[in-house]
């Protein structure tokens, strides 16, 4: 007898290194439970490292910033070709334009099952900027018009975000569901001992971009200066110049110059920079759920953040972190300024924030929701 065909399942992510650092994990469950992965993503830096798994990549030209017309064309008949050529059993789409796109597609070729994952409502819904609110009718007719005709689920990393998709794309009852991000891996993650040097030390780690609140933390860093106190703040990430939002490297080497922070760009082993930090910072303007906050908890580091969607979720106030106002730079500072003057209170909060994470943000926990709902969707 033939053997039986492996189920397969697709992902459509943007961008490479977003898939490793936010997918891999659940691909892998995926794979261990049997079903052959592929991987269609533009590719960069990581292209070796998703075939090292056993993943077959496919290479797609997606620009997430691109609206020239030629070149959406080009990328939609693109993925037409490659889901009649694939014909999975089920696609996995991560973030606003797979998910549109992917999610078009699908339903012209009536692709059995469909994830559409949203990390986060994006530059799209959540920027204040001109370009952004002409594209937002346009996004969301879309969403409202896809989401509701592919067979599938529509996952969102915080309630928040839940309740503002069902009532922006009219979504079905029954039709999302909220899984906590990407998840932490607990024993690559360690509890860290507190920095041994004197000086208090505090660390931003995302994208080096405006809507994460970097603006903020550069004039909450002024005004902690001219009250003399003295704390050292580290930024860790990249500009992104597919993002409307980014900030140039310049600007970062004129704050640093400047002494009001110093910008370190990428660091592949995030623990390294909590060995080095007091505590994490990440003034965003609003997220699915922040990774790097999260990884900052698990290495018992206590939390800073705006009280937005998704940056809330990651916090128990007063317990594991602190909440302020978004666009509130004085209130960004007299936390800081709190938690670096007070060390029992550090500590304290980073071993709350640990227990917190594990029981409900870890890898297993996440990876376990994710292929139950895989297990549901192709049964069907």
């Amino acid at each position: 007898m033939p053997r039986p065909r492996k189920a397969k399942i697709l992902f459509l992510v943007t961008e490479d290194w977003y898939f490793c650092s936010h997918r891999l994990p659940v691909a892998r469950a995926a794979r261990d439970a049997g079903m052959e992965v592929a991987v269609a993503t533009n590719v960069t830096d990581h292209g070796a490292a998703i075939q090292k798994e056993g993943f077959r990549l496919i290479p797609l030209a997606f620009r997430r910033r691109s609206l020239n017309p030629l070149n959406e064309a080009r990328c939609l008949i693109a993925l037409f070709r490659i889901y009649r050529q694939e014909r999975p059993d089920l696609v996995h789409h991560v973030a606003i334009k797979p998910v549109l796109y992917g999610s078009f597609i699908a339903w012209l070729l009536r692709a059995p099952a469909v994830v559409n994952a949203l990390a986060g409502l994006g530059f799209i819904f959540t920027s204040p900027t001109w370009r952004a609110r002409a594209l937002r009718p346009f996004a969301k007719f879309a969403l409202r018009f896809l989401l509701n005709r592919v067979s599938g689920r529509v996952i969102l990393q915080n309630p928040d975000d839940q309740k503002t998709l069902e009532r922006v794309a009219h979504l079905k009852k029954g039709r999302s569901l909220v899984i906590a991000g990407s998840g932490v891996d607990m024993v690559h993650f360690q509890a860290l001992p507190d920095p041994s040097h004197t000086l208090v030390t505090v660390a931003m780690v995302s994208r080096m971009l405006i809507d994460k609140g970097v603006l903020d933390l550069i004039e909450a860093a002024r005004s902690l200066r001219r009250q003399g106190i003295t704390l050292r703040i580290l930024l860790f990430g990249l500009p992104d110049p597919q993002n409307p939002s980014t900030l140039s490297q310049t600007q970062l080497e004129t704050w640093t110059a400047e002494g009001l922070v110093e910008w370190r760009g990428f660091e592949s082993d995030v623990r390294y920079i909590w060995q080095e930090a007091h505590f994490a910072v990440l003034p965003s303007y609003r997220e699915g759920l922040p990774k790097s906050l999260l990884e900052a908890a698990a290495c018992a580091r206590a939390i800073v953040t705006t009280d937005v969607p998704g940056c809330r979720d990651v916090v128990q106030p007063e317990k594991t972190g602190l909440l302020v106002p978004l666009g509130d730079a004085q209130a960004l500072a007299a936390a800081m300024a709190r938690l670096a003057g007070n060390a029992d209170l550090r500590a304290s909060m980073g071993q709350q924030g640990r227990l917190f994470v594990a029981e409900f943000f870890s890898e297993r926990v996440v990876i376990e929701q994710t292929m139950a709902l895989y297990r549901d969707l192709t049964r069907r």
